[in-house]
């Protein structure tokens, strides 16, 4: 299955260049792309390589909705010989939303993600230093705007440009491309066209000669991958299956065995045998990435170690308190009984609430880290009664009016 949840819309950061007012999805192709893309072509063709991170075998590569879950949790796992199981974390998703008053691709980021690239030094920056790449990956969202209907290479330019100053701001390590959930043509949008995506990764090789860029294989770039004699394949580092649970090369010339992931993997919802067994033709047929998705804040071990015996020999071991910094709310007073997962700062409804172990109508205490303060209400998606808590609280029978086993959605500052 390709995967359910996305990053739609809901508050805006948008990072803008000076060539903004590009027009963007214009009827006519200007008649210098084509010759101009011959001197993309002599840019950087995309071989810069994370390094591996002390083991033999395929990179890692975890997708992470960040929606619900912690990016950090990437960084938890390691082998029973100390490696890291995962070489690539990839916070998802950002999006590419289109403004149609100026006609322009813009760079969108949710709340969760604004919070998960604001506070760089909590989230990003501790993955790094374990040697975990961090990469950002971009799809659609449902308004006409996509990697694959620019229609000059100065549009495709532009958007690139937004990408790059991203990873700049940030500090990440590069850029991986979903096209899902454009909807071509909405908002009088054009449809895909054959230049376009490759004039967006090639634009990015050249701002970003050094970074990842990795290609998610679907939608309409998966079949125009190829312009003007330059491939997609030239430009990014690797190419993963998208289909959970199944077995499929992406067919994108130019990459190499090494540089492709032809399995991909649910972890909450492919099997373990299935998975298992996915790692077993990974590693017999040598190819050189293992494509994880939707990695939970709850301990998964077990489950991923049935992946990481068949692709190194090894378990996995989980190390819990990688993610310690958030909000832990307690089922009884003065933090006893069941705890949630720390919850990082954000805006949470009770659906996201409960990937941390939140029960609705449950909660009796909080821990709050120093510096922090915690919005509750009573009702789902922030509405009833609230509470705005500055420090921890032990008994929640003592806020007026009482907030004992009543407490629905959160907000975190």
């Amino acid at each position: 299955m390709v995967r359910q949840l996305k990053s739609i819309s809901q508050n805006v950061l948008v990072l803008t260049t000076a060539s903004i007012a590009l027009f963007f999805f214009s009827c006519k192709k200007d008649m210098t792309d084509q010759q101009s893309l011959s001197a993309l072509n002599n840019s950087s063709s995309g071989t810069a390589q994370p390094a591996a991170i002390g083991v033999t075998g395929p990179k890692g590569v975890c997708y992470v909705e960040v929606n619900s879950n912690d990016i950090r949790n990437v960084g938890n796992y390691t082998l029973t010989t100390g490696e890291q199981l995962f070489d690539i974390g990839i916070i998802f998703a950002a999006n590419i939303n289109y403004n149609t008053t100026t006609q322009t691709a813009q760079l969108y980021f949710n709340t969760q993600v604004t919070n998960v690239l604001s506070n760089k030094t909590t989230y990003i920056q501790p993955l790094q230093s374990k040697g975990i790449k961090v990469l950002l990956s971009i799809l659609g969202n449902h308004q006409g705007a996509g990697f694959c209907n620019f229609t000059s290479k100065a549009s495709a330019q532009a958007f690139a440009q937004q990408l790059s100053n991203a990873v700049t701001t940030y500090g990440l390590d590069g850029i991986d491309f979903d096209d899902e959930y454009a909807d071509y043509g909405t908002n009088s949008t054009g449809q895909p066209n054959d230049s376009s995506f490759v004039f967006l990764v090639s634009a990015l090789r050249q701002l970003m000669p050094d970074k990842i860029i990795s290609f998610y294989y679907y939608g309409p770039a998966a079949s125009r991958l190829s312009y003007g004699g330059v491939t997609v394949g030239s430009k990014v580092n690797y190419s993963w299956n998208a289909i959970y649970g199944t077995y499929s090369v992406p067919n994108v010339p130019g990459l190499t065995a090494a540089n492709l992931g032809p399995a991909a993997v649910d972890i909450q919802s492919t099997s373990s045998s299935t998975a298992a067994s996915l790692a077993t033709q990974t590693v017999s047929n040598n190819y050189g990435i293992y494509l994880y998705y939707n990695l939970p804040n709850t301990d998964a071990h077990t489950w991923l170690t049935s992946v990481s015996n068949a692709l190194y020999g090894k378990a996995t071991v989980y190390n819990g308190g990688g993610a310690t910094t958030g909000v832990n709310f307690y089922q009884d007073i003065n933090y006893g009984g069941t705890a949630t997962a720390a919850i990082p700062k954000g805006n949470y409804t009770l659906a996201q609430l409960q990937a941390y172990g939140f029960v609705n109508d449950w909660a009796s205490s909080v821990k709050i880290p120093s510096g922090w303060t915690v919005t509750m209400y009573a009702n789902d998606n922030f509405t009833g009664t609230s509470w705005t808590l500055t420090s921890s609280k032990t008994n929640f029978t003592t806020l007026s009016p009482n907030a004992n086993d009543v407490v629905t959605s959160v907000k975190i500052q």
